[in-house]
């Protein structure tokens, strides 16, 4: 069921469904993020890279609770692809009011030892990615519109092993903070979260218990973020509580850094 509601967005009214693409929405944050803006009456467009299954369960869930969301198969480094994802939202909702850049590419090597083929996947998903997908949504959204990106709390942890992975960040919230500033006048937010440790596949893929039990303990909350807890962040972004947040990198990490 598609949730009709009359929506007032800074001062602009207009009746009918608030519209959200969220990237990465099959699993992990992107997948709970999903399912929070669902929640707070968006219609959600879900895109995905390629586990048809996962991104099925995800909008399965969405109607199963009385929301409306629909998948799309996308890779966010391919202008043409993310142009389609658009396309889709537009064509089938009528336009786009949010967007939720939530794909992301992590791997873990001392700097002696990556592989600039793995260099160049990381950076060609977390940076590349970012800038399509940003582009797209600085041309499309709406006013009254929101855009979140993700960076991530290692960038202020220098962690071993997270070169590739943390430079990639690096630039997502220098490309955040700037479109932020082109956006003048248009009346839409652009930020970042930087989340700390998070109990997903990518966080905990290749680590064994004593490295995920040590990085648990270093936050003075002293446990992993949940992917709810970081969909929360982002619902507060989108929704009108958080029109006042503009161009800012928020840290969801339980106090780490």
């Amino acid at each position: 069921m598609t949730v009709q509601n009359s929506t007032v967005l800074s001062g602009t009214a207009r009746t009918g469904p608030r519209v959200a693409i969220v990237t990465g929405g099959s699993r992990g944050i992107g997948r709970q993020t999903a399912r929070q803006l669902a929640a707070d009456g968006f219609t959600v467009v879900v895109g995905y890279a390629g586990d048809k299954e996962a991104v099925a369960e995800v909008v399965h869930a969405i109607e199963a609770a009385g929301g409306t969301a629909l998948s799309a198969r996308a890779d966010v480094a391919d202008e043409t692809d993310v142009a389609a994802l658009f396309d889709l939202a537009e064509g089938t909702y009528g336009g786009v009011d949010a967007v939720v850049h939530a794909a992301g590419r992590m791997a873990l090597s001392p700097l002696s030892e990556l592989d600039l083929d793995e260099l160049d996947a990381v950076h060609r998903t977390n940076i590349r990615g970012t800038f399509v997908v940003g582009r797209e949504a600085a041309r499309r959204l709406r006013p009254g519109g929101a855009l979140v990106n993700f960076s991530t709390s290692v960038l202020g942890l220098s962690l071993p092993g997270y070169g590739a992975y943390a430079a990639s960040k690096g630039a997502v919230e220098a490309l955040t903070l700037i479109l932020a500033r082109e956006m003048r006048g248009r009346d839409i937010t652009v930020n970042a979260v930087a989340p700390g440790p998070t109990a997903t596949d990518l966080f905990l893929d290749g680590k064994d218990e004593e490295t995920v039990a040590r990085m648990a303990a270093q936050p003075p909350l002293e446990r992993l973020g949940t992917p709810q807890d970081i969909a929360s962040v982002v619902s507060f972004l989108i929704g009108p509580a958080g029109r006042w947040v503009n161009g800012q990198i928020l840290r969801a990490n339980g106090g780490i850094a």
